[in-house]
């Protein structure tokens, strides 16, 4: 049932980080993958990846906050692989910055991509979604249910990709989509962490707070993303699920710590 054969996977974010690690694991399982990003030499090397695994890939050039360039390139998607089984979507942005210290445009920045970017990709994958049968995965964040110092650009980004799930999960459900939120836990070698963990004490503080006692890995996530879109969680929707090795129920322990210090 985790066999993804003739089935065609976008995932957007896709070239890099915790999105590629998804988009490689679903061409493994034998999907056919596209993958978006910004970078042209990104979505090109990822397509040669994808197809040295066996998948047939394409993929389109697109800044999530440029809702027709994401219109455009999910149209041309769709023309070449037929309707859409299982959509990711990843894109986002992070820094650390206490309020005093951000500017109106670094808020705008991230909520331009993680929340806007969020909604200019469900709004133009929705005519291309196989219906009824679709699986729409957003990658979320704690952030978005545990409050931190120096992210309330994400804070709030997040929690509005939430509730586009919840939300989502209540207006298409009628037509067989089903619309989940994957959150990550501290997830090693992605920029994220190297953004919010540059150290190696700050590291060790943050996998000391993980209940399971390590870093996850893109795999991590990949994994919990296969399950999602299968029909093995096929009467699940509207659900926030945590991959975190239980770090969200330590409330981000050593991460929050480390944030916060940055106010003393």
């Amino acid at each position: 049932m985790l066999d993804f054969s003739g089935k065609t996977v976008l995932v957007v974010g896709g070239t890099s980080g915790i999105n590629r690690g998804v988009a490689e694991l679903f061409a493994a399982q034998g999907a056919r993958v596209a993958v978006a990003s910004r970078s042209q030499h990104k979505v090109s090397e990822t397509v040669l990846a994808l197809e040295a695994l066996g998948s047939e890939a394409a993929g389109f050039t697109a800044d999530v906050r440029d809702a027709a360039a994401v219109a455009n390139g999910v149209a041309g998607i769709h023309d070449r692989f037929g309707a859409l089984d299982v959509v990711i979507s990843g894109a986002a942005g992070n820094f650390p910055a206490l309020v005093k210290d951000l500017s109106c445009n670094g808020f705008k920045a991230v909520m331009d991509i993680d929340l806007l970017g969020t909604f200019h990709v469900m709004k133009a994958i929705y005519p291309y979604l196989r219906k009824p049968g679709a699986s729409v995965i957003n990658i979320s964040a704690p952030q978005a249910f545990i409050p931190m110092m120096a992210q309330i650009h994400v804070c709030a980004a997040k929690a509005g990709v939430d509730m586009i799930t919840r939300t989502l999960a209540l207006e298409w459900g009628k037509s067989g989509i089903r619309v989940n939120s994957v959150v990550p836990g501290p997830i090693d070698g992605t920029e994220g962490m190297a953004r919010l963990a540059p150290t190696e004490s700050i590291r060790k503080r943050v996998v000391d707070g993980v209940p399971l006692g390590r870093f996850g890995t893109p795999d991590d996530i990949g994994k919990a993303c296969l399950f999602i879109a299968s029909d093995l969680a096929g009467f699940i929707t509207g659900a926030v699920i945590p991959v975190d090795g239980g770090w969200a129920q330590n409330n981000c322990g050593g991460m929050s710590d480390y944030l916060g210090a940055l106010a003393d």
